[in-house]
């Protein structure tokens, strides 16, 4: 399913938090509150949520290959078997969300970011 931006925050506004398989491949969701939806099975492939307010959304099984996390809050949010394949958190909280839900994510990179138990990454990429 694909949606504009507009919609999906117009749709979000009205009290919608169910956007399960929606294809935001390539767009721009800088700055936005999803805080709470449920964006399982979404293609976010090379997607900006630079910014973003993620807590406690539902990103299981979601395409997050290529796509930005700078100063993104992912805090309690599900990344059940999501794919970040060179994915890349930079300064982004995601505490209470462990590594080892991701499916794939090898080449992802993290730089001072917030994860699991509220230890820093200073910066690493995770290979292999």
């Amino acid at each position: 399913m694909r949606i504009t931006v507009d919609e999906l925050l117009q749709r979000y506004a009205a009290g919608e938090r169910d956007f399960s398989g929606v294809n935001f491949q390539e767009a721009d969701l800088s700055g936005v509150n999803l805080s709470g939806a449920n964006l399982s099975q979404a293609n976010l492939l090379a997607a900006n949520l630079s910014g973003a307010n993620l807590r406690g959304a539902n990103l299981s099984y979601a395409e997050l290959s290529l796509a930005k996390f700078i100063g993104t809050n992912l805090e309690g949010a599900s990344v059940t078997d999501a794919d970040a394949v060179c994915a890349r958190f930079e300064n982004a909280n995601l505490k209470g969300s462990y590594l080892s839900d991701f499916g794939r994510s090898h080449g992802a990179y993290f730089q001072n970011t917030i994860v699991g138990n509220g230890d820093i990454l200073v910066e690493e990429s995770i290979e292999g």
